[in-house]
Order: C-alpha cells, then structure tokens, then sequence
C-alpha cells in the first residue's frame, strides 16, 4: 500500500487551534480539492501558478509515492506523541491511510487531521486518540461555495468525538460567515485565526477580529509556527 507524500517534517510544534504549541512530526500528503488564494501550501498542489504566490509548482518534484510502512516507521523513529496530517487535502487518501493509522495508535501515538471540511470521513477512521481540525474555507479564499462548503462532510464531522473547526478570517466581515455555517450545521467548537505568512499580516489581521471572536464566544488561535519561523517550509 503506498501514498502520496509531498513531506516529512519535525520535530516541530503544532502551530494552530486546540493543540498549539505541542511538539509534533507532520506528514504532509500532496493533491488538493481546493485551490484557495492564499493557501500557505501551493506546493502540494499548484501545478498551474492559480495560487497567489503564482508559481507553477513541479508534481515530480513534489509529490513522491511512498510504502506505508515505511512512512510509519520513519514517523515512529522521530519519536513525537503526535503526528499531524495534512496537505494538500489528507482524506483523498484517507483509504490508504487506514495501516498507518493503526499503526500510530498501537504504538501510543495521537493523530490529528488538518482537513478542510470537503471529504466525508470514513467510520474507520473515526476512533479514539484521532482528531479532526476541520478548516472550511470562507469566500475569500477564491473558491465557489458549491465546492468549499459540502453540507454532508460538515455535518458527518460535527459529529465526530473529537473534532475541532478552525477558520481563516482577515476581518468581522469573514466572522458572520463563520457564524452562519456553525448556525446552520451545527459545528463545534470554533477556532478563529488570523490570514497571514507573515508576522506584519499576523498582527494586523489578529487586531481586527480578537475583540469581536471573544464577544461571540470562540476560541481564538494565533499561528505560532509563523511567528517562530515566518514562511519557511518544513519547520
């Protein structure tokens, strides 16, 4: 069984949301549903330079096709209790990720999807010690909404045991879109944080937004590995 990976990083610490600033390793799968603007990770899959950082990423370059169990024992070797999966989007290949899933979790490690809310969960996958970060991308981000906002994924997610949904906001303007997909498919809990690669956009788009999260009642979260590091890849 193989699948695809773009890269394998840490230690580092988990940069946003519920578990912020615990140590962790992240695999970052390739291939993406969504194509949004300002996405952080072109790389994974921008092969036509759509994203704002307009560069036409090489998929042979990128993406690499990779035997699960050799990902697990690489992921096990670097020794974090965590490992978080992302992308790109991670439940295109959630099927393949199932050995490797058991894996981690017979050896005492937690798992955390860094999905954005498009992709049914299967059962399978939905156990103990494996949480979901969903991040449903808002109409900034350049998709339409019949394909950033799937009714079916939201709801099979708001359901799971663990979950979290976690947005990208720049102003209050971005909150009341938040506030309409968590009226309307009943989502929870909420993490809101600030758009931005750099530490400049970071502060100026966690200014606009803190007082209003607090006053709705949200969690707020900043973006710590880009406070540490800026918008280096693979830290």
């Amino acid at each position: 069984m193989s699948i695809v990976v773009n890269e394998i990083f840490g230690p580092t610490v988990q940069g946003e949301g519920p578990s912020a600033g615990r140590q962790c390793v992240f695999l970052r799968l390739g291939g993406c549903n969504l194509s949004c603007r300002w996405c952080d990770t072109p790389y994974t899959w921008d092969w036509t330079g759509e994203s704002d950082e307009g560069i036409a990423y090489d998929p042979r370059k990128e993406l690499n096709n990779r035997d699960v169990d050799g990902v697990l024992s690489e992921l096990l070797a670097l020794g974090t209790p965590l490992i978080v999966i992302s992308g790109g989007e991670p439940l295109n290949q959630q099927r393949r990720l199932r050995p490797l899933l058991k894996g981690l979790r017979e050896a005492g490690v937690m798992v955390e999807f860094e999905t954005n809310g498009t992709v049914v969960p299967d059962d399978e996958i939905i156990t103990s010690g494996i949480r979901f970060n969903v991040s449903p991308k808002l109409s900034h981000a350049g998709d339409p909404e019949s394909k950033r906002i799937v009714p079916t994924a939201l709801r099979k997610l708001a359901q799971t045991p663990d979950v979290a949904f976690k947005f990208v906001c720049r102003n209050t303007v971005d909150l009341e879109e938040v506030a309409f997909l968590e009226e309307n498919f009943g989502i929870s809990p909420v993490w809101i944080m600030p758009e931005g690669k750099n530490v400049a956009h970071i502060s100026q788009h966690l200014n606009s937004i803190a007082d209003d999260v607090v006053r709705r009642g949200w969690n707020l979260s900043t973006r710590l590995h880009v406070l540490a590091w800026g918008d280096k890849r693979g830290i």
